[in-house]
């Protein structure tokens, strides 16, 4: 690892980084306006359709723009760090105290993820899937990457990669297993067969180490499942969707010109779309988000750097930033933004009811209203975030 460079200079700011994230936030926190009860309330309209089934996760394979939020945010956390280093280094930090605060950092995050999950629980709900925690179980190698070269960076990522892909397929596949009693349905669609099986729901190699390791904390009842098919051990290839993030951000750092960077980025991009693609169309492993596959780090990650080509080309080589001012706000606070969504909610949608009235929302008909509520508490969300710009409040980890 290469020690810091005492008094190195300050890192241009890539503005497209901060409102590509501030996308992403606004993403997550959109979800109080209920876009897929909008299929119900207009079975017949496109648009509800398309709205719906984007911010929604899919059952198992591929993925909605809605399944885009987790990798995308893990990809910032690495296309940031590189500029991070730069700005710690400029300030003369060692890498002693560096690596000290990426270690605080991980366990902040990953407190504050089982911190949330917790909301209206019994007791401590340890679970360790939440986008936080997943983000700070690999954080502290990835920051350790950001001191290699970029080969040995790809190289983790192969290993990572391939490493994780081969210990699902090495893992028994089920034969006679008993699927009603992992909570998979007896008319679940998304069964593979042949060497794909071994990424089925809640019968793979996560969601065995999952039955051990989750049973090791104090539990309401013994770990059996999740619900959902996520899984602890996806903060491995999670690490890989960061991996990617800090080669983007080293490929941004560099002196290449605008064209070339864009260049650069558009052809890895649909690369890894198309590799991600090929593997699950092959049957060597599926495109899944809820258990983070290999195929899926890279499917997805080609769509997240393609979406930041985009900011890119709007922001650093157009030079239209006006725009983009809303999603900075957000994205200067994700922390913040992150915080909110999880526990805010509820008490805003309160607040119109005490004062508004249930049905002040409903002018347009009932099948707007929650939309609307959800509209009016996004505005919410996004004021108190711009107060805390104006005040210079920025929570970070």
């Amino acid at each position: 690892m290469s020690a810091p460079a005492q008094g190195s200079p300050l890192p241009k700011r890539i503005l497209s980084i901060d409102a590509f994230r501030g996308f992403v936030m606004t993403l997550m926190l959109a979800e109080v306006m209920r876009l897929p009860s909008l299929a119900k309330a207009f079975p017949e309209s496109w648009l509800a359709a398309v709205l719906a089934f984007n911010q929604s996760h899919v059952a198992w394979a591929w993925g909605s723009l809605h399944d885009m939020i987790q990798p995308g945010f893990s990809f910032l956390v690495g296309a940031a760090l590189p500029f991070s280093i730069m700005a710690r280094q400029a300030k003369g930090q060692s890498f002693r105290l560096m690596c000290a605060h990426a270690i605080w950092r991980s366990f902040l995050l990953i407190a504050l993820g089982i911190f949330l999950r917790s909301f209206g629980r019994p007791m401590t709900n340890y679970t360790f899937e939440d986008t936080l925690t997943q983000i700070g179980l690999g954080y502290f190698a990835l920051f350790l990457l950001g001191f290699v070269s970029v080969r040995k960076q790809v190289a983790a990522l192969v290993v990572v990669l391939v490493g994780y892909w081969a210990a699902f397929a090495l893992f028994p596949a089920p034969a006679a297993f008993d699927y009603a009693r992992v909570g998979v349905p007896a008319d679940w669609q998304h069964h593979y067969s042949g060497l794909m099986s071994h990424w089925n729901k809640n019968s793979n190699m996560a969601w065995a180490f999952d039955t051990w390791f989750m049973n090791l904390f104090p539990r309401v009842k013994p770990f059996e499942f999740n619900g959902g098919g996520y899984s602890t051990l996806s903060f491995i290839p999670t690490l890989g969707t960061m991996i990617l993030g800090l080669l983007a951000g080293e490929w941004l750092k560099s002196g290449k010109k605008h064209m070339e960077k864009l260049r650069g980025m558009a052809v890895a991009g649909l690369a890894l779309i198309a590799a991600g693609w090929l593997l699950h169309v092959a049957g060597i492993c599926p495109v899944v988000k809820r258990i983070w596959t290999p195929a899926f780090t890279l499917w997805s990650g080609g769509i997240v750097v393609l979406m930041l080509a985009g900011f890119y080309v709007l922001m650093e080589m157009k030079g239209r930033v006006k725009w983009a001012f809303p999603l900075m706000i957000v994205g200067m606070n994700s922390i913040a933004a992150y915080i909110m969504a999880h526990t805010m909610e509820d008490f805003i949608l309160g607040a119109f009811d005490t004062h508004l009235g249930a049905g002040f929302f409903g002018f347009l008909g009932a099948g707007m209203l929650p939309v609307l509520r959800g509209g009016a508490v996004l505005v919410v969300f996004w004021l108190i975030l711009y107060w805390m710009y104006k005040k210079r409040i920025l929570i970070r980890i």
